[in-house]
Formats: C-alpha cells, structure tokens, sequence
C-alpha cells in the first residue's frame, strides 16, 4: 500500500490482539504506587507563588505612594558597596527579586505543556493530532499559542502567554529604582553667634566706613547682598553645626532688624545764581525745606549729602537725623541750564523675631518672614537709641561749618573727635555714600540724562543704594527697582548685633541621595504582577481539576513511561522506527485515543465514523478491554466541547 495514502491500512494479524485485559489491576498484587504529581504545579504551591505576586504588586504600588509623599527613601551618602555603582545596584536587586517568580510561571507553563496530551488521554476519545502525536514540549512558545487555541486548549494557552507576559517583568523591575539627589529637610541645630547689642565702637565710624565700601564695590562689580543681609534686613548671624553638609540650607527662626529709608521727592527745587555759585532752595511735602550751594567752579558733575536739622525732632542728636542727598549735572555740551535733584531720606529701623534661611554653600540669606515683634530687653531698641537709626552718612568729626539758610550745615557729624583716623574715615563716608548712586545712576541705559528725565529716576537710585529691601546689583533700568537700601543694613550687622554662642532650633535642608519608585514602571510593574497572579491561581485551579482523572505514577516524559503506557495497546504496530510525524498521522487516521481508568494505560478505539476500504478491524477483534465506567458522556463540558470539531491532519 502507498505510504502517502490517508487511508488506514490494516495491521498484520499477528499485531491485531491487544492485552490490556490481561494488565493486573493495581493494588491486587502489590501495593498500587501513589500518584505522582509534581510539587510545583501543586495547588496549594501555586496559590502561595500567586499570593507572593498579588502582594507583592500592592507592596510596589504603596513604596511609590511612600516615594511620592516622603520625597523617597533614605539611603547612606555613601555607596556601601564600593565595588559596584549606585546604577547598578537599584537594577540588579529589583531584577533579582522578580527572576525567581519569572522561572516559576515559566516552569509552570512547562508543566502544563507537559501534561496536556495525558489529560486529553484521559477525558477520552481524543484523536491523534491531539493527544499522542501533540508535543508542546517541542514547540516554540508562538506555536503553542496558536496550536492551543486551535485545539482549544484554553488553559494552555492563557498559561503559554502568562509565560511571555512574565518577560516584561524583569526590564520593569531593572527601571523600577533611582537615586537622586534632592532637597531633603530635618530637625537639626544651629549655632547663633549674634544678638541684638549697640556695638561699643559704633562712634569709630568702622562699620559705616565698610558698608559704604561695599555699596561702591557692588555697583562697580554687580555684587549681591553680604552674608545676614537680605535687601533691608539685617538678620543675626547663625552657623551650622559642625560635620553639617555645605550642600544646603539651614533654616531658623531668628532676630532680624528691617531698616526703612524713607525717602521723597521734592516738591519744588529752584536753582539761582549768586557770587559765581548755585544756591538750591527745595521743599519737600513733608513741609521740610533746605537750601545747598553748588559751586560752578567745581565741576560739571557733583553731588553730596547733608543734615536736614530743622526737619528733625526738637533736640534729637545730628547722628540720628534725617539727611538730604542732592545731585547736579551741567552738560557742557549744549546751552542748557544746569540740573539739579534733591532726595529726602528719614532712616528707621524696626527689630522682629523672623523665619529666614542660609545657603550653606555660598552663605547668601534667604527670604525673611515677620513672626512676631521684638520684646526682649536690649540698649538697640531701649535705651540709649531708643530704636533710633544713625543715618550713616558722610559723617564729619570736624566742627560743624557756618549754618546755611535755615539751620542746615554741610555736614552729618556724630561728637567732635579730634582722632586723625576717625575724621578720614568720616570724610569718605561723606563723598563716598552719593558719589557711589551718582555712578549707579550714569550706568542705567541713557546716562546720567536719562535718569534726570524720570521723575523718579533719583528717588530709586538713592533709595537702592542706600538700604535696599532685595535688588541685587545688577544694572536694571530705575522703574524696576522699588524703594530698597544697601547701606545701612549692611552697617547694621556690626553696629547692632553683639556677640553671643547660643543652641537654637533649625530645619537643615541638604541636597542628599534619595531612592525613589518610578511610577510609570511601577504602575505598570505592579499591574502585570497583580494579573499574573491572579491569572496563573485560576489557570492552575482549573487545570487541576481537569487532571483528576489523570493517575501517573511516574514522570511522563522518559521511554519507558511511554512504553509502559502503550506497550499492550496493539496501536503501536501501526508504527514503524522511520515514520514521521505526517506518516504517523496517516497511519493513525481512524483511531480515538484515551487513558484506560482501571490500568492508566492508553487505548486505542477505532472512530465509529471512520469508513475503511477494508472492513476489518484495526486492532483484531472488538473485545478490546473498555472500562466499565468510561462512557463520553461523563466528560466534562469544556472537554467535550474540545473535541467538537473534526481531527485535523
């Protein structure tokens, strides 16, 4: 007969008796074997992997929420692990976690694959293609996808892509972890060396001496406010601990002294002539008026500053008084009359218990916050000042010159002194403090013109100078800058804060290494974890109910398990050692297979729907042995409904 034809041959009679009958029934004459199932596709075994995956899916979704709202995790400073990088240590543990539960599904998968022909067996009257001649085993997992639901097998086939799905886990969890530094706050200490207290060498003119240095630097250099200066504050001075990270910031709650300058326009100014001079006559809307000579012969461009006596409190001391800067262009360059602008500054100055901050890199202050007024006792805002401000300005030590019109002098002096040192000093503070808004002024876009064709170009050159509330130095056009001071503030530091060592509170905020969940794969992480637990616990529950019937008592897979299985069935005839598989399912055409429920040994049973050429039968004689409690209707609905369609080839 031709190989090629799919016509079932008969077998030779001598191959035609099959002795499953004569098979002992287990337990007769010896012990019957126990049922041998592998401990991992255990039910109770799968559950627990399935409970793992479920809890750990949660446990991710939580440490991302902890992430979130914690700012990460705390980890050392300091990789413990010299030999590693930090990147490769937040890959490898996560991957490491899940690889375990990944090769489980995976050998779960294989188990199933593994078995599937032998619970087809026995549900019974299986064909061929899908019980003896299937091998899952052998097949890629894309083939088992399609094959299965060719085959309907369902439960393989979810098992097959919950294998797959389990590929992802493994990049997911290697992206799950990453260190980075951030901004992250606690408790800590500071050390607050400064309090408020009149400095006892405030009449050496030191300080004033500095700030006024400071000021013409900052505008020469585009300097920034001086460590405890913020704008128009003045804070304490506080330090870190030691060993404390210079990676942040150090936040306290602290005294800080504001100082206001106060300054106006004039309401009117008249500029005349007299003896070769300019005699200046303003009036400001605070009803104080002061008149200043501007000699011709000077030069075209001057400036200055004096005390405005009579617009000060009856008796007050000159040191505290209120001050004029004046200012005068002439261009040379045309036949314009000169011009000139006065500036009206009444400094004060007001103590608050404050919330600032440090950079402890570069020591810059941060924002200041207003807490609560200043009550403890001090000589800064009690007696002797009062809360008096000295107005800093071109302080001379000399005796006062001859009073110009209406009581006001040339001079700011504080007490006469005969100290050489002290009068220079004086004497710079006095030229130094209008020359420096002077040259701010000729540096704005435009000049010295344009700053004279603001109406309030010389109020804020004056007032960013002399006390600044937050400007930086920078050579921003004048009606951007609000009423700000530099100078006195920065003269504040040393004349109004004494020295002290006390413990306070702080709030550190350092740049640290922080570990953090990633949330698009932990989300995703989390999901797939959740799903194939869940996913794998059914698949597996419902496949263990379909191997009920199933009694192996020896692992499937070796020669002679299949031997023993087969070797009394008479089919195995049909066979010879060189067919292939589309000889074998030629040659097997015909046959419903199935597992024998009294020995577990595989049956052979012509189709009743096959029609042979050749009448006779297959396997011999029809009394092949049939247990009594087979019959095709106690199959389940699932198996039954498997087996619906035709045997494909």
């Amino acid at each position: 007969m031709d190989e090629s034809t799919h016509e079932a041959a008969p077998r030779p009679l001598r191959f035609r008796n099959s002795t499953i009958h004569e098979i002992p029934t287990p337990g007769t004459l010896s012990e019957r074997p126990p049922r041998y199932e592998p401990f991992i596709i255990r039910t109770w075994f799968v559950a627990l992997a399935a409970a793992c995956m479920i809890g750990l899916g949660i446990t991710i979704e939580v440490a991302l929420h902890i992430s979130n709202t914690q700012n990460g995790f705390h980890v050392p400073e300091k990789n413990v692990f010299s030999f590693a990088s930090t990147q490769f240590l937040t890959s490898f543990f996560p991957t490491l976690l899940v690889v375990p539960l990944a090769y489980f599904w995976t050998i779960t998968d294989w188990m199933l694959r593994w078995y599937q022909p032998y619970v087809t067996l026995a549900e019974g009257n299986a064909p061929a293609s899908r019980s003896i001649l299937l091998d899952y085993i052998a097949l890629n997992q894309i083939a088992v996808l399609f094959y299965s639901f060719k085959y309907k097998h369902y439960l393989i086939y979810v098992s097959t892509l919950v294998a797959l799905i389990v590929a992802l886990l493994q990049p997911l969890a290697g992206s799950l972890l990453q260190v980075r530094q951030v901004p992250h706050t606690a408790v800590s200490t500071a050390i607050s060396t400064r309090a408020i207290a009149l400095s006892p060498d405030v009449t050496q003119l030191e300080a004033f001496l500095a700030s006024a240095g400071y000021a013409d630097a900052a505008v020469y250099s585009g300097l920034g406010d001086p460590p405890y200066v913020n704008g128009a504050w003045t804070v304490a001075n506080f330090e870190p601990e030691p060993d404390v990270p210079l990676n942040g910031s150090l936040a306290v709650n602290t005294t800080g002294l504001q100082t206001e300058v106060n300054c106006i326009n004039t309401e009117s100014l008249n500029l005349t002539s007299s003896g070769g001079n300019y005699v200046a006559g303003a009036t400001f809307p605070n009803t104080c008026v002061a008149n200043f000579t501007v000699g011709i012969a000077d030069g075209n461009q001057q400036y200055g500053v004096i005390n405005a006596s009579s617009c000060a409190l009856e008796g007050q001391d000159i040191s505290f008084q209120p001050v004029i800067f004046w200012y005068y262009f002439q261009d040379m360059t045309t036949t314009n009359d000169p011009q000139v602008s006065a500036i009206f500054c009444q400094p004060s100055m007001k103590v608050f218990v404050i919330m600032t901050s440090m950079n402890l890199n570069n020591g810059t202050l941060g924002e200041c916050t207003t807490l609560q007024n200043f009550t403890e006792p001090n000589n800064v805002t009690g007696d002797p000042l009062n809360g008096q401000v000295f107005n800093g300005r071109a302080m001379s030590i000399t005796p006062p010159q001859p009073s110009l019109a209406n009581g006001l002098s040339n001079r700011v002096e504080f007490d006469a002194s005969s100290n050489v040192y002290i009068a220079a000093r004086a004497i710079t503070i006095n030229s130094g403090l209008p020359g420096t808004v002077y040259r701010y002024a000729s540096q704005q876009p435009g000049g010295i013109q344009s700053v004279y064709n603001d109406s309030y170009g010389w109020l804020n050159a004056t007032s960013k100078i002399y006390v600044s509330l937050m400007a930086r130095f920078s050579r921003q056009p004048l009606f951007d800058i609000l009423d700000k001071t530099q100078h006195l503030a920065v003269a504040a530091q040393a004349n109004y804060f004494g020295q002290t060592n006390t413990t306070i509170p702080a709030l550190l905020t350092t740049d640290v290494p922080r570990l953090f969940v990633e949330t698009l794969p932990a989300h995703l992480l989390s999901a797939l974890m959740i799903l194939i637990g869940i996913t794998g616990l059914i698949v597996h529950t419902l496949h263990a109910r379909s191997r009920r019937k199933l009694w192996l008592t020896s692992p499937p897979g070796s020669i002679a398990a299949i031997v023993s299985l087969t070797s009394r069935s008479g089919f195995g005839e049909l066979l010879l050692p060189y067919d292939n598989e589309p000889r074998m399912r030629s040659r097997l055409i015909g046959l419903k297979f199935r597992l024998d429920q009294r020995t577990g040994a595989i049956v052979a049973e012509e189709d009743s729907g096959f029609d042979a050429s050749d009448k006779a039968s297959l396997l011999g004689h029809e009394e092949v042995y049939r247990s009594s409690v087979f019959r095709t209707d106690s199959l389940s609905g699932s198996s039954r409904y498997s087996f619906k369609a035709k045997d494909w080839p």
